[in-house]
């Protein structure tokens, strides 16, 4: 009696083992791979799933998530023979737990050591200013050349960030003084550019000031010949009109000349000047007809004088 119990209770034990060996629960984000008598059988996933103790057994735990690899700091030399520390960190994740288990041995180690190689080969092609400035193109490179290498193990490289590059102190005191003296530069520049900005303006101002200037020469004498135009063909309508009232009247003649005398003698009259003379209106017509009569009477003398002679 005693014995068929033991042996119950054994088989109940054997049993519960069997039974917690054979029963897996893989939580969401984790992947199990699982091999039957020592060969690669399958994956399991998130989930309640049941193996054959003994003979299925649990090869390797992998993760799904996104996991980190730390670029450990290292000493590189540039195209231009400086030599500067830099570090970084690799973004990835399991694309594939068959080949990241049988394809190698760590795969964070291989990824680790595959970049500080790559971004040896990387950084021995560039410049200093070139690796300190284009960190971004750096990345992209390392993240390719990583990603083709990684694919072979089932892993994806889903991003590589350069984290710190540190040059000697002997470097960086030059870079500084090299920045500062580019400072100057910009600002003299600058500056440069102002005051020829403002001799343009200045220049633009006065051309523009002189073509106004000459604008309105041109307009003003434009207009005064318009002026002396207008009282030209004003003159010549008043002598074309007094010529057809001297045609029309014999007396129009006499009335022009009798007006400009008495504006003639008006005017002197109105004079302040003590040297003058006025004298009535016949006595300037003897003194005409006796300075024509002497003119008549000199000349028949010359030329008897000629004749004689």
């Amino acid at each position: 009696m005693e014995e068929s119990l033991a042996l119950a209770i054994a088989i109940i034990f054997f049993a519960v083992i069997i039974i917690i060996k054979g029963v897996k629960i893989v939580p969401q984000s984790d992947l199990f791979l699982v091999e039957r008598l020592g060969k690669y059988h399958k994956v399991l996933h998130g989930g309640f799933h049941i193996i054959i103790p003994i003979i299925d057994s649990v090869r390797a735990v992998l993760t799904s998530r996104e996991q980190l690899v730390d670029i450990e700091k290292q000493s590189v030399i540039t195209k231009d023979n400086v030599n500067i520390s830099i570090d970084g960190i690799v973004f990835c994740k399991v694309d594939d737990a068959v080949q990241a288990t049988y394809n190698v041995v760590d795969f964070k180690n291989a990824i680790a050591n595959l970049a500080m190689t790559t971004l040896r080969a990387e950084i021995g092609g560039m410049d200093l200013d070139d690796t300190l400035s284009n960190r971004e193109t750096l990345n992209a490179k390392l993240q390719t050349e990583l990603g083709s290498a990684a694919t072979n193990w089932g892993i994806k490289v889903t991003r590589v960030e350069i984290a710190d590059i540190s040059v000697p102190p002997s470097i960086e005191k030059a870079m500084n003084m090299q920045m500062e003296a580019e400072r100057e530069k910009r600002a003299i520049q600058t500056k440069a550019e102002a005051q020829k900005e403002a001799q343009i303006r200045e220049a633009e101002a006065f051309k523009q000031s002189e073509i106004l200037k000459a604008e309105a020469i041109e307009r003003m004498a434009d207009a005064k010949r318009y002026e002396q135009e207008q009282t030209a063909a004003g003159q010549q309508e008043a002598m074309r009109l007094i010529n057809i009232s001297m045609m029309e009247n014999e007396k129009a003649a006499e009335f022009l000349l009798a007006k400009d005398r008495v504006a003639a003698f008006e005017a002197l009259a109105k004079s302040n000047s003590t040297n003058k003379m006025i004298l009535p209106y016949d006595v300037t017509q003897i003194i005409g007809s006796t300075s024509v009569l002497g003119d008549a009477f000199f000349k028949g003398i010359s030329d008897s004088k000629a004749n004689n002679a």
